[in-house]
């Protein structure tokens, strides 16, 4: 018998449930058939919270975007020093796809898609947040001289970035994406070395 739950908890659980299955298959071949049956539910009830699986990956993403952004946030703001706040952030992404490894497959699959879905234009709002996170705390390590005074912003980020997707890359090829915290400290500090920070 199927428990009746509050509409946010069901379509929360859907959302949850469609992630967790990024994480084996491709997001292309998970059907709403899929997420019924993990959840335990018909896929009419699935359809009675999302009218389409377009609509829960989008819904989807939209978690992404609030609850990356936010631990990022929340990471750099507890930090003493910009470039500590870096550091966090690197840490806290890392931790992030620690716990959600359905994440970076999914947005892999939306950036690779042609045309431009309301997912991937949520894609692309998550990638302009997070270079506004890092552009801040850029600028101010610049400014307060804790790195190199002629250090590009812009490319610094997209370097950022950058390591962030080559440890995905590899937790992905692998199937180790505990893998990731290991290798986390030892890349950030060549990072740090990029950016001309002091030892």
């Amino acid at each position: 018998m199927q428990i009746r739950l509050p509409t946010e908890v069901r379509q929360a659980e859907i959302v949850a449930t469609a992630l967790r299955l990024a994480r084996e298959s491709s997001p292309a071949l998970i059907t709403t058939g899929d997420i019924a049956l993990a959840i335990g539910v018909t896929q009419g009830t699935v359809f009675r919270h999302f009218p389409t699986k377009d609509a829960i990956w989008l819904a989807a993403m939209r978690w992404v975007r609030e609850n990356l952004l936010q631990q990022l946030q929340a990471a750099a703001d507890e930090a003493g020093t910009p470039l500590d706040a870096l550091s966090a952030m690197f840490h806290a992404h890392v931790e992030f796809v620690i716990a959600y490894p359905g994440v970076p497959r999914f947005i892999f699959h939306e950036l690779q898609q042609p045309a431009d879905s309301a997912a991937k234009l949520e894609v692309r709002a998550v990638l302009q947040g997070y270079r506004k996170l890092l552009l801040g705390r850029l600028s101010q390590s610049i400014d307060q001289k804790l790195v190199s005074q002629d250090l590009d912003p812009e490319a610094a980020a997209t370097s950022f970035i950058g390591l962030i997707q080559g440890l995905v890359m590899q937790s992905m090829l692998t199937g180790r994406t505990s893998a990731m915290r290991q290798q986390a400290d030892a890349l950030f500090a060549l990072y740090r070395r990029g950016l001309g920070a002091a030892p």
